[in-house]
């Protein structure tokens, strides 16, 4: 049998009254899908547990929030709401922004069961790593005249090289651009990147 935590039935109370019926829907429907859940209080709003979270719900000043821990194997791109927020329903204001009960039902014993089987949500790709930043020939030039501005230039990780590259081609004038360049090879000769002054 399912477990009911008391501070719940207090947050749900002290929610706004449009958000009150939703809450209390989702709640329902939860323990419906499934009976053994367990209730819970995480990070200030309510959660729900079979084998790990399943899923969670929060009530905001203008709308609520349902979401399952797992929602991206239950729930595809193409169910997600357009508008922002956190979970898989977008901003919550009236029940009918929910999916019908037996619906709902239906994502609970499949995120139950996700748990139940111990399925865990692939990791996300690493993004690709940006291309090397084409050294423009005024910077080349400009480190072939100073030695230990070329060496640190080259030492510099390819992000570290890249901020200098972008800063310098980005300049509108070609004396923004000079003063930049000027700037740019002295600092590199004391080894110092583009956001020295913002390192610790």
């Amino acid at each position: 049998m399912g477990t009911r935590d008391p501070r719940i039935d207090a947050y749900i109370d002290a929610s706004a009254d449009f958000a009150k019926p939703i809450l209390a829907y989702l709640r329902e429907g939860v323990h419906e899908g499934c009976p053994t859940v367990e209730e819970g209080m995480k990070w200030s709003f309510p959660h729900f547990m079979h084998h790990g979270i399943v899923c969670s719900m929060a009530s905001f000043k203008e709308h609520c929030a349902f979401g399952f821990w797992k929602g991206s194997l239950i729930l595809d791109a193409a169910g997600r709401s357009a508008e922002a927020a956190m979970g898989q329903f977008g901003r919550i204001t009236r029940i009918e922004d929910l999916p019908p009960r037996e619906v709902l039902v239906g994502y609970v014993k499949q995120a139950a069961a996700l748990n139940e089987s111990g399925t865990r949500v692939p990791k996300a790709r690493p993004a690709q790593p940006k291309p090397e930043a084409e050294t423009p020939d005024d910077l080349t030039a400009a480190l072939e005249q100073n030695e230990p501005a070329r060496l640190a230039f080259e030492r510099f990780s390819p992000s570290a090289r890249r901020e200098y590259v972008v800063w310098i081609t980005e300049a509108k004038s070609d004396a923004t651009r000079r003063k930049r360049l000027d700037t740019a090879v002295e600092w590199m000769a004391e080894g110092k990147q583009r956001h020295w002054k913002y390192q610790r």
